[in-house]
C-alpha cells in the first residue's frame, strides 16, 4: 500500500465544520488587518452585497472588491 503525503493545509472537505469556521474567521481577520477602515462584518458574500458600486475612487474601488472576492475565494477552497 502506498502512502500519499500532502503538504499545506487541509481542503474545506476534509475540514470539520469547527474547522471551517473557524478558517473563515483568520480569513475575515487577515481581511479586516488590510482593509482597517472597512466595515466588512463575518460575512464577506454580504460585504460585498452591501457596497455601493462608485462610493470609492475607482481604483480603491477595484482594490477592495478584488481583496473582498480573494478572501471568499480563500475560504471555499479552504486554504
Amino acid at each position: 500500500m502506498d502512502l500519499v503525503l500532502r503538504r499545506g493545509t487541509p481542503s474545506a472537505e476534509g475540514r470539520s465544520a469547527e474547522g471551517r469556521d473557524e478558517f473563515a474567521r483568520r480569513v475575515c481577520g487577515e481581511l479586516s488587518a488590510e482593509l482597517p477602515d472597512e466595515d466588512l462584518g463575518e460575512d464577506l458574500s454580504d460585504a460585498l452585497e452591501r457596497y455601493e458600486l462608485g462610493s470609492k475612487p475607482r481604483c480603491e474601488e477595484v482594490e477592495y472588491l478584488d481583496l473582498v472576492q480573494e478572501a471568499i475565494d480563500r475560504v471555499a477552497r479552504g486554504r
